[in-house]
């Protein structure tokens, strides 16, 4: 087997000559000043963000992802903390599934392998959303206040903050009145935030490969 101990240390090294930035978790050129202009995070919006109810099942605290390729089983540990899994770390949810098995989860993982990786953890039902319309996506975050139900959302950083590839995060909910999402990005460099529903929309209304990203639903 030495030709796969060989083949993983070649994966591994190209992995870690990827950026330095990107194995940070912050993606070359984006700043900490543009995270801040591109989203919104008032003290008063936050605390009624953090107020809404799945959001409050996070108990205003994510586990942010060991390496920026592990942001969908750092999404998944979340999610499955705020509805009482056994699963609640990002070594727990992925531990037996063959998946990201060197450490990295090698370009990240798709929607569709995400939610594999979820089923395999969970009796509960999971479902991949996509190619959804500006409407129905508008319905799904209506719906994600809903304590019976979770998203993960799977969308690009260029559309939100000018740069940065593929991503996935929790939703915690969504202020109707003011028509803003609220995001609990697992990126310790971003943190939790706000955005227009539209323009998160556009952001998940991108191609991954030759498919839409889109949402991650268990309830």
């Amino acid at each position: 087997m030495r030709w796969v101990r060989g083949l993983a240390a070649v994966a591994l090294a190209a992995v870690l000559t990827a950026g330095a930035a990107t194995l940070l978790g912050m993606p070359p050129g984006i700043s900490s000043e543009t995270i801040q202009l591109s989203v919104t995070r008032t003290p008063d919006l936050l605390k009624r963000a953090w107020s809404l109810p799945v959001a409050r099942t996070f108990h205003q605290q994510v586990i942010w992802q060991s390496n920026a390729s592990r942001c969908g089983p750092a999404s998944v540990a979340n999610t499955f903390r705020s509805i009482g899994e056994e699963e609640t770390t990002e070594a727990a949810v992925l531990d037996d599934t063959g998946y990201c098995w060197t450490g990295f989860c090698l370009i990240g993982l798709t929607l569709d392998e995400l939610a594999d990786l979820t089923r395999l953890k969970t009796g509960r039902s999971v479902a991949v959303l996509r190619d959804l319309t500006a409407d129905e996506f508008q319905e799904h975050m209506k719906r994600s206040n809903d304590p019976n139900r979770r998203y993960i959302i799977n969308f690009n950083r260029e559309g939100i903050f000018g740069a940065g590839s593929g991503h996935h995060s929790p939703i915690g909910g969504y202020l109707e009145e003011e028509d803003m999402v609220f995001v609990l990005d697992v990126n310790e460099r971003y943190k939790p935030w706000l955005v227009e529903r539209e323009r998160l929309f556009k952001a998940m209304d991108t191609l991954d490969g030759d498919r839409k990203r889109g949402l991650l639903l268990i309830e």
